[in-house]
């Protein structure tokens, strides 16, 4: 089966300058000046990463170029490990430190998920977009923000400590019991304390990326010259896509193992993942809160409106099991490893159904003095091919991926149609020293 959509590109906005470095404005018009007009890319997978680079490679795409996008995946749109995250959006630690590129990555994906509510202004989407947004059955985004509680007292003092250095991105409010519960009427406060981000959000993965697939669709029936193609199929080989595309960008999370090429070269660390997902029997007459925000702790809950969670999430790091369908043994093990966690601090749980689990497996990149982030770059000579700025890679988004994925796709895009890597922060290439 295959989709075609076509797709207009807008104008880039450029990354600031590195010291000692050429400006990056400078580096890509120098680098687009000399390409041809006509550009065919390959995205493998159709995830946050591979959307996000489809997107950002048409937005940022010179206006007068054709621009011809393929993506391949073999059970389709966030049919992998991204449709079955649990949507909590924030740019911190446990520990409440802003991750690195925090504020940036963060403000990337609020603009990459108001492009798929039909929110952004350029894209100028009509009634179909903003329907799929906002019909409570489909609804993509939860603005209840999310609420983490001390579990321990060395906890309890780093949480405060960090909220309250926080720098103003995503605000973190120190909050006792009392608050907590005009919050979540239900919680439980071990050590009365928590924090709460008001501005965070949750997310359903999967309407997201079918969203943002419409976005495309309905930003190219405004103009011409471009076009995006979906194919349902695996790619076994890049052998398979060899001399057919000015680029292949590799966006296969755990799966890019399975490409002969790249299987083994790459420092990931693969992770399985089981999810449960829950809701109130039809006939419990309380609901949960409609302002009431998901709760981080040792097992997380995302709320998906009044009567509907998740709950999360298991680290297995010794399967391989892509598979997102998960087995009445493995929901089992599961149910055993998050209830009491959850309960702990939503003790209410009790009254909710389990409906079903999912699962995926996750790609974690090495652990750096930067924390855990992920990995870009040209892979041409890791996949045995000369300087042809053919290759690239998005890998390594981990536990974070809805948080990094704009961000990733949009430097990724730069890089690919400048044909220059030195546009990725060198951080985010760095890895090729360490596998």
């Amino acid at each position: 089966m295959i989709t075609m959509i076509q797709v207009a590109p807008q104008v880039a906005n450029f990354y600031p300058t590195r010291k000692a470095e050429p400006s990056r404005t400078l580096l890509l018009t120098r680098a687009c000046s000399s390409l041809s007009r006509s550009h065919r890319y390959a995205v493998l997978g159709a995830g946050f990463a591979g959307l996000s680079v489809a997107w950002h490679l048409l937005e940022h795409s010179a206006k007068e170029s054709h621009v011809c996008i393929d993506i391949f995946d073999e059970i389709g749109i966030g049919g992998g490990a991204s449709g079955v995250a649990g949507g909590l959006i924030h740019p911190y630690s446990p520990k409440a430190k802003l991750l690195w590129r925090g504020a940036e990555c963060w403000n990337e994906c609020l603009k990459l998920l108001g492009i798929a509510e039909g929110h952004d202004g350029a894209c100028n989407l009509d009634q179909d977009a903003y329907n799929l947004a906002h019909n409570p059955e489909k609804q993509i985004v939860w603005k209840r923000g999310i609420l983490r509680p001390a579990t321990t007292t060395k906890n309890a003092d780093i949480l405060k400590e960090n909220a309250r250095n926080c720098s103003g991105v995503c605000t973190i409010k120190v909050i006792d019991k009392d608050a907590a519960q005009k919050l979540v009427p239900e919680i439980c406060l071990p050590l009365d304390s928590a924090i709460f981000m008001p501005s965070a959000v949750n997310i359903h993965p999967k309407r997201y990326l079918q969203a943002l697939f419409l976005a495309c669709q309905k930003f190219a029936s405004r103009s011409e010259g471009r076009e995006i193609h979906l194919f349902k199929k695996p790619i076994n080989s890049l052998l398979e896509l060899a001399g057919e595309y000015t680029s292949v960008i590799i966006c296969l999370g755990a799966k890019v193992d399975m490409l002969p090429e790249l299987s083994g070269k790459l420092p990931l660390r693969l992770c399985r993942g089981v999810v449960a997902h829950l809701q109130l029997p039809d006939n419990t007459r309380s609901e949960y809160g409609p302002n009431s925000p998901s709760i981080l702790s040792n097992a997380w809950l995302a709320v998906q409106g009044s009567r509907s969670m998740v709950m999360g999430a298991t680290w297995d790091w010794k399967s391989r099991d892509y598979s997102s369908t998960v087995s009445a043994e493995e929901a089992l093990m599961a149910l055993d490893e998050l209830l009491p966690k959850a309960s702990t601090v939503y003790p209410c749980l009790s009254n909710w159904r389990f409906v079903g689990a999912s699962g995926g497996l996750r790609a974690m990149p090495p652990l750096t003095a930067l924390g855990s982030v992920p990995l870009l770059g040209c892979v041409d000579d890791i996949v045995g091919e000369q300087s042809r700025h053919q290759y690239w890679l998005v890998g390594g988004l981990g536990s974070r991926g809805l948080l990094y994925h704009a961000m990733m796709g949009k430097l990724t895009a730069q890089a690919v149609i400048s044909r220059n890597e030195d546009v990725i922060p060198f951080e985010l290439t760095s890895w090729r020293k360490t596998k």
